[in-house]
């Protein structure tokens, strides 16, 4: 789709978004719906973009469309002929299909990637995960069992959503930063990343470590601490390794009892040595 279509899909969703509650949805509602979910999926269109100065920011209309099509979707039995399972969910916005020409790999057991998401060629998903509208997955990446990639969430290429990890989304407000996870990236087992933090590219993130947009990260390279602030996001280095850490309380009843709060901690950035402990996810493709 051109630029010029783009312009005039926004202008007809944002008109469809500024309707007033109880408002009779004009009768193109499900084409305007569908036309948007048809260039998310196929990554002509995305929930959020990287800047030439590298910031990453949301497209708003985007996300205007994505709520528009839960406003004035309506119940549906989505259920699987013949199946076992049950599924009911706003017509507008239902699972995705994929075919082998798309050369994604979707493992027999239990996912579902909602309409609306773009898979990148060579993508593996590994039973079950879940992967939500706008969200956007580069070449080559994979998604372990029991992970989540959110609404609008930006994944490289080359990435591996280890086993329950978790991509938090981020769909309102429309303006608010995405979570983004960079080209080849790691993200351990148990990992969550939330609230618009930013992991750039080659970055380890290891088992149980946990970013949000309050977390502190104490770099023991470059003996700094990565923060959010009002204008920014948190924000992970490029190749840092970030494990789980603790700091002491040092004050008060809890540094009587002897308490720390949990940390990540960067304790290196990556090298040959941690190229060849993440290498064997590349025999599973």
């Amino acid at each position: 789709m051109t630029s010029l279509a783009h312009v005039t899909l926004e202008t007809r969703i944002e008109a469809l978004f500024a309707l007033p509650a109880g408002s009779e949805p004009p009768s193109d509602v499900g084409e305007t719906i569908r036309t948007l979910l048809d260039e998310l999926e196929r990554g002509t269109l995305r929930s959020a973009v990287h800047g030439d100065d590298g910031t990453w920011r949301a497209v708003p209309w985007v996300k205007r469309g994505i709520l528009a099509g839960f406003r004035f979707g309506q119940l549906a039995d989505l259920s699987p002929a013949g199946g076992a399972f049950s599924f009911v969910d706003k017509d507008t916005i239902p699972p995705q299909r994929f075919g082998v020409a798309q050369n994604v790999r979707i493992v027999p057991g239990g996912s579902t990637v909602r309409r609306g998401a773009h898979l990148a060629a060579g993508v593996v998903c590994m039973p079950p995960m879940f992967v939500n509208v706008g969200a956007f997955v580069g070449a080559g990446t994979m998604i372990d069992s029991h992970a989540l990639v959110g609404s609008c969430a930006q994944i490289g290429a080359r990435c591996h959503i280890s086993a329950a990890a978790q991509v938090g989304g981020v769909l309102e407000p429309v303006n608010a930063s995405p979570v983004v996870i960079e080209d080849d990236v790691m993200m351990g087992g148990n990992t969550g990343v939330y609230e618009g933090t930013v992991v750039r590219s080659r970055a380890v993130i290891a088992a149980g470590v946990v970013l949000t947009r309050g977390t502190p990260v104490y770099d023991l390279v470059r003996e700094t601490v990565y923060r959010a602030t009002a204008d920014a996001p948190l924000e992970i280095p490029s190749g840092a390794v970030v494990v789980p850490g603790a700091r002491a309380v040092r004050s008060g009843w809890a540094a009587e009892q002897g308490l720390a709060l949990q940390t990540p901690v960067i304790v290196k950035y990556r090298d040959e040595k941690t190229d060849l402990a993440t290498a064997l996810e590349g025999w599973l493709r």
